[in-house]
């Protein structure tokens, strides 16, 4: 069962190409943080701007950083079945301990159609979460269609980013607790926590991995009253990190911190000025620059 924090790892650019060094320092920097689990090459790694070649290298890049160390969930999905396989059989061979599926975006594939997608996948052998997403996929799974799907061996859980609270309640109740519901929606985490999740994958985590952490930690352990602080001091960055497409916010908040650069790749521009105001803000409100000291900077 995956829970906790989890982090959608960015992926820091320079000059055009992965910065090797800063990716590697970072991954490194969130498990000294805390962070439960990480997310290489998705959305926020910017995926579908990267090569076929290089969302192999970080994803087997991060498997031999982490080291077992906490589990590493690749990003391996695609509006084309056979793509979606290829990326998720790569990432199985590469190591990584299961594989973050988005539901097929653009086709708008019926239920029917999301069913036989995500069962093709399941004969791969890998743990599969179900990425659901209706704002950027414009599909939405239904419950009933993900209670079929956890009927299959390897479809283990799903991301919930549709920041509706009575889901996580409904599916529980459809599928049961030992179905894996992580929260894709980082303002409505705790919510969902209450609801029935086991945890979130985070933006937020890039940059505040030790207070996402920390918030989770203390819901498991029952104390509400750390929780609420952590819930807190991290709402104005649940906001600032989306006042702009991301990733651009929050790799500002990361060069902010001395993690990376503010680079994002193209048809994404970095944070306007407005933006990196608003996301300044949230980072002096929740704390952060009294630990970019301990930023990594190799």
């Amino acid at each position: 069962m995956f829970k906790g924090s989890i982090t959608a790892l960015i992926t820091p650019f320079n000059g055009g190409e992965i910065d090797w060094k800063a990716f590697d320092n970072f991954v490194e920097w969130q498990i000294d943080q805390g962070s439960h689990g990480l997310v290489p090459c998705g959305t926020t790694g910017e995926s579908p701007t990267l090569t076929h070649e290089e969302h192999k290298k970080l994803i087997k890049r991060c498997v031999e950083i982490v080291n077992k160390r906490v589990p590493i969930i690749a990003g391996s999905g695609s509006n084309s079945t056979a793509e979606a396989v290829e990326l998720t059989t790569e990432a199985k061979d590469d190591g990584a301990d299961a594989a973050l599926v988005v539901t097929p975006y653009y086709n708008k594939p019926t239920q029917e159609g999301l069913y036989a997608h995500y069962k093709t996948l399941n004969d791969i052998g890998v743990p599969i979460i179900i990425y659901n997403i209706p704002g950027r996929s414009v599909v939405d799974m239904s419950n009933e269609t993900m209670a079929r799907l956890a009927e299959l061996p390897n479809i283990v859980g799903v991301k919930d980013a549709t920041a509706d609270l009575a889901r996580p309640l409904a599916l529980r109740n459809l599928i049961g607790d030992d179905f894996c519901q992580l929260s894709g929606e980082d303002a409505t985490a705790t919510g969902y926590l209450a609801q029935g999740g086991h945890g979130c994958i985070s933006v937020s985590s890039n940059v505040a991995p030790a207070l996402c952490a920390g918030q989770h930690e203390a819901w498991q352990k029952g104390d509400l009253d750390a929780m609420v602080t952590c819930r807190d001091a991290l709402a104005p960055l649940h906001h600032a990190l989306f006042v702009e497409s991301s990733p651009a916010p929050v790799k500002y908040a990361a060069s902010q911190l001395g993690l990376c650069s503010d680079e994002v790749r193209l048809p994404l521009v970095k944070a306007t000025d407005s933006a990196r105001a608003i996301v300044d803000h949230a980072i002096e409100f929740a704390g952060l620059k009294d630990t970019a000291a301990k930023a990594v900077n190799g």
